[in-house]
């Protein structure tokens, strides 16, 4: 197949399990499944045959930057790159979802911060530690000005 074709095909995919996660209900934990589990492990295996069939095939590797650029230079190569990015960035952002309903953050303030995870991994994921963080220290804040003293 034709890396274009293959480009398209994974990209369509990945984006399916970004819409699922950011606007349908979470209460169908099958539904939940799709983005969270199944999609990324799909993606992963669509990332091992290319890696298998074409990785040894591409000069280049990851010793130094010139390396990985000439590495990038080889369509295949640079696609199983881009499905590396598609499916650990739908892995983390199903990860954030489940947390973020876990610690009850409204989907409002959700919506954003998986539209970061989507276009800028690492950005998104690290948005969401410090709410996570601020919102725990939050919660233990609230429990202890609640606490009864004798």
């Amino acid at each position: 197949m034709q890396p274009e074709i293959l480009f398209s095909l994974f990209s369509t995919v990945a984006m399916v399990g970004w819409l699922i996660l950011i606007i349908l209900p979470r209460r169908w934990s099958w539904l939940n499944q799709i983005p969270a589990l199944w999609i990324p492990l799909g993606l992963s295996l669509g990332y091992s045959l290319l890696i298998g069939l074409y990785f040894f095939q591409a000069e280049g590797g990851f010793d130094t930057l010139a390396n990985v650029q000439l590495l990038f230079t080889n369509p295949m190569a640079t696609l199983a790159g881009w499905v590396h990015y598609l499916a650990f960035d739908l892995f983390v952002g199903g990860w954030i979802a489940k947390k973020s309903d876990e610690l009850h953050i409204s989907r409002l303030i959700q919506a954003p911060i998986l539209l970061a995870t989507f276009m800028f991994g690492p950005l998104g994921y690290l948005l969401f530690m410090l709410l996570k963080g601020s919102n725990t220290l939050g919660l233990k804040q609230a429990k202890k000005s609640l606490e009864v003293t004798p």
